[in-house]
């Protein structure tokens, strides 16, 4: 009986290494897009941080249990691939999206992982080590878990499943259930408490996917508006006609210098002014009329 549970939980263990595996490959798709659009606007950095601070601890959990080399394996793996995913991400993140996104790195994988190892191993010793790091393991697996939420949240508020991709979100279930069955088998309830939680949100995500999957995204009709009042902005305006007042300019400058009567003065046998003459206008010669046409 011994002997069929250790094959059993064996079993369970490399089944969950083999889907934990694939979970770690299925955002591939959701990393192309990224790669077509040059861009990761829309997409969050914060479950691959997270998962990779929870693959790290869970290696360091596991170098402090027995017969855990399955949970090394596949967090080794792990850490390998969200490093390759966070990489990713910052090189096509926009300036703000990638400060946030290394704070979260240094606040977790620096400051927090490293405060856990030195204070463990200050602090802990033998078989309480191993309880405090297995608690803390239970409460950031939760915290992976926890993660996709923001995701469930953009979903309802946009009616878009474009960044909560199918694939995922059957792999994490699938995966959810069998390291909680590895868990039960081995006695380890820092292993099967998460999965419960990890099943829970995974069935929600299906949900929302299948609810949301055929429905209009409310980010493209408000590209949509947006877009056809651009097109109205940029349609030529035809002007409305205008009544035109011809000046003839000619005409205009007879009329202005009628009245004008040109003095000139004259000079003495000295030189000096004398007195000021009068010169009546004389007729000006026939010039060509110009007319310039005046908007009224």
């Amino acid at each position: 009986m011994i002997r069929n549970l250790a094959h059993l939980t064996l079993a369970f263990g490399l089944l969950g290494n083999f889907v934990s595996f694939m979970v770690f490959v299925s955002p591939l798709p959701t990393l192309y897009k990224v790669y077509k659009k040059k861009s990761s606007f829309g997409f969050q950095s914060a479950p691959y941080v997270v998962s990779l601070f929870s693959a790290m601890l869970w290696i360091y959990y596991a170098l402090l249990k027995t017969n855990a080399m399955l949970i090394i394996t596949i967090n080794s793996v792990g850490c390998f691939v969200q490093t390759c995913y966070i990489c990713f991400f910052l090189f096509y993140a926009p300036k703000k999206a990638r400060m946030d996104s290394m704070k979260l790195i240094v606040l977790l994988i620096v400051v927090g992982f490293g405060l856990i190892v030195v204070l463990t191993q200050c602090l802990a010793s033998g078989v309480t080590r191993g309880i405090i790091v297995g608690w803390i393991c239970l409460v950031f697996s939760i915290c992976v878990f926890l993660a996709p939420l923001g995701v469930l949240k953009q979903v309802i508020k946009t009616k878009s499943v474009e960044f909560m991709p199918l694939l995922l979100s059957v792999a994490l279930t699938i995966n959810a259930i069998i390291w909680f069955f590895y868990g039960l088998l081995l006695g380890d309830v820092n292993i099967a408490i998460p999965n419960i939680l990890g099943f829970t949100f995974g069935i929600i995500q299906l949900i929302l996917y299948f609810i949301y999957k055929n429905k209009k995204p409310v980010m493209d009709k408000k590209m949509v508006d947006f877009e056809e009042k651009i097109s109205e902005m940029e349609k030529p305006k035809i002007p409305a006609p205008q009544e035109h007042n011809i000046i003839n300019v000619v005409q205009l400058s007879a009329f202005i210098c009628s009245d004008i009567v040109p003095v000139v003065a004259t000079l003495n046998t000295i030189g000096y002014q004398d007195e000021c003459v009068a010169i009546e206008p004389q007729p000006r010669k026939f010039e060509p009329d110009h007319c310039i046409e005046v908007a009224a």
